[in-house]
């Protein structure tokens, strides 16, 4: 029997020079792309056993043979314009699909645990929305058990003021904040990270 609930997983194509472009800056493109697909496994790992449909959204063409096996994840493609667009397409495909409770995350974050998305899921049973706020002015999940487009509308995508915006357009709403993380983008986000320092000591 399907599961009404689901889980949206955003990620890039692991590809040198495309993905932690801010990170590689600091530690090169090979030592990022490495870390990035470090976060993928994790990611991977940390969803596998939540009881929930479970869909990665590749930013290109799937990957066939990765660390989301096809056992456990159905694989698409994101669609849009802007980050906001494709959420907004993920999200919309889900509730067409008659799942009640929707939740996407990305795959940059070392702190994201099991119990923080089923915890998500949780949630959704009392409230509409729930939001893990991200340290960086963004959010690491985003979750509701009906589809709302506006949310992802006039939104300045990749800045400190994500999280802001969107709260402001869900200040009427029932909405519950979890507990705040931090999204790997710099240098500075992994230096207190010790599976991490080889790359930053190169």
């Amino acid at each position: 029997m399907k599961s009404k609930n689901l889980l949206i997983i955003f990620t890039k194509n692991p590809e040198l020079g495309k993905c932690k472009t801010r990170l590689a800056k600091s530690i090169g493109d090979i030592s990022a792309l490495e870390i990035y697909k470090y976060l993928l496994q994790h990611t991977a790992t940390v969803t596998k056993k939540i009881e929930a449909e479970k869909e990665v959204f590749y930013s290109q063409a799937p990957i066939e043979n990765d660390n989301f096996s096809s056992t456990y994840f159905l694989k698409k493609t994101q669609t849009g314009a802007d980050l906001g667009e494709k959420m907004s397409n993920a999200f919309l495909q889900g509730f067409s699909n008659k799942y009640e409770k929707v939740v996407i995350i990305g795959s940059d974050l070392y702190d994201l645990e099991t119990a923080d998305i089923q915890e998500a899921f949780l949630q959704l049973e009392k409230l509409d929305y729930v939001i893990g706020p991200a340290k960086d002015g963004g959010y690491y999940l985003l979750g509701m058990n009906k589809f709302t487009p506006e949310i992802f509308q006039q939104i300045n995508w990749s800045t400190s003021t994500v999280l802001e915006e969107t709260l402001q357009l869900l200040k009427n709403k029932k909405v519950v904040l979890l507990q705040e993380k931090n999204d790997i983008d710099t240098i500075e986000d992994i230096k207190h990270i010790n599976v991490f320092q080889q790359y930053i000591n190169k």
